[in-house]
């Protein structure tokens, strides 16, 4: 189990890196946008290890992402997304979109429609993941300026 980590953890902090060309990171936060989506996978592998649940740990990966995409936003004086757009990655379920999109071709419905719900609930955890850290670095901002 434990090398089947580290090499999925290296490979979505590889990926995520390589995002952040594509997208055109700034060059000195490259590594940690990086970081950023390696951590994501780790909280993403732990927790569907331990739950078996994928929905869950997709939650909680997204919410490990949006926090330390906060606090590097904030060490580097950055804009947080560009830690949190590459740094995502990973978890968006563009393979489960294909799946249903597949089988819906192939005539095999029910298949389709487990793949298209699944698909929806995890980009519903994602986005409920990014308002719920958002909304808690807003309110803490607020309290510090009072």
């Amino acid at each position: 189990m434990m090398g089947e980590m580290i090499f999925q953890v290296m490979g979505a902090f590889v990926a995520v890196i390589w995002f952040s060309v594509l997208l055109e990171t700034p060059k000195k936060y490259l590594i940690y946008a990086g970081i950023v989506g390696g951590i994501g996978w780790i909280v993403y592998y732990l927790s569907n290890h331990f739950t078996g649940q994928v929905v869950l740990a997709n939650f909680l990966a997204a919410v490990a992402i949006a926090v330390v995409s906060h606090i590097f936003a904030r060490v580097f004086k950055a804009p947080v997304t560009v830690f949190f757009i590459a740094g995502i990655l990973p978890l968006v379920p563009g393979g489960l979109i294909y799946n249903a999109a597949y089988q819906f071709l192939h005539g095999n419905q029910s298949a389709g429609g487990d793949y298209l719900i699944l698909t929806l609930e995890i980009a519903g955890v994602l986005a409920m993941a990014i308002f719920i850290v958002d909304t808690v670095f807003q309110h803490i901002r607020k309290e510090k300026r009072k």
